[in-house]
């Protein structure tokens, strides 16, 4: 039965050697068919790799918000009727996880191959590690809302569920982590706890719990830097 393995890729560069389990380079290093989030970006990390494959002799197959679910749909139908084996690389980190790679997951799920996720880095996952919340019980709400008053009603009800206990984990575009970093702390009491995870894996890596009034007192410069935030208590 054909295989479709969910390959977890970095979060910062140059670290694959020291994150990435052995695993992910042998798969990569025996598989011809990629779905990649980031044409440019999946063909750099597989070089990266060293695994003595030519990008050339590989077909790629873009997966990405705006790829019509037909055209995935009838690449996994191909795949399954040849035989063959193929991966999903996300953008950064593990596909599947806020990411498009859940799409091709499922489409194989349907058409009855073998999904196979591999280990691997996961911001969402590192930041609820370091965060010192609850992590039995949490949900991951993704992107809040662009326009301002909604995304203030929507912190607010993050909040509240995170004051009940379930720790709530949340993410913006990099180049607007500051602004949401200015929402949270004006829209959420002084005695809210905030942790921040930044930069994740890389050498400036960057994880801390602090309540809002201390957040007022000290706002980090998060702008275009990948960040995972969590609302939560002790």
């Amino acid at each position: 039965m054909p295989t479709l393995f969910l390959i977890p890729t970095v979060l910062a560069p140059e670290t694959a050697f020291s994150v990435l389990s052995p695993q992910v380079r042998d798969v990569i290093s025996r598989t011809d068919v990629f779905f990649a989030e980031n044409l440019r970006t999946t063909r750099r990390f597989i070089s990266e790799l060293k695994t003595g494959r030519k990008i050339e002799d590989l077909t790629f197959f873009e997966l990405h918000k705006d790829t019509p679910v037909a055209d995935t749909r009838r690449q996994i139908a191909e795949l399954k009727q040849s035989g063959r084996d193929a991966g999903v690389i996300s953008e950064a980190g593990c596909p599947g996880i806020a990411d498009p790679g859940a799409v091709a997951a499922r489409l194989a799920h349907e058409a009855g191959m073998q999904v196979a996720p591999l280990s691997g880095p996961s911001s969402i996952l590192l930041t609820l590690m370091g965060s010192g919340f609850n992590g039995q019980s949490f949900a991951f709400s993704g992107y809040l809302p662009i326009d301002r008053n909604e995304r203030a009603t929507a912190i607010r009800q993050l909040e509240k569920k995170a004051l009940s206990g379930q720790t709530q984990v949340f993410m913006e575009t990099p180049y607007r982590n500051n602004a949401l970093l200015e929402d949270l702390v004006n829209v959420c009491q002084p005695t809210t706890l905030l942790c921040i995870g930044s930069q994740l894996t890389a050498p400036d890596e960057f994880v801390s719990t602090q309540r809002i009034a201390q957040w007022r007192n000290s706002r980090p410069d998060l702008h275009k830097k990948p960040t995972i935030f969590a609302l939560g208590t002790f």
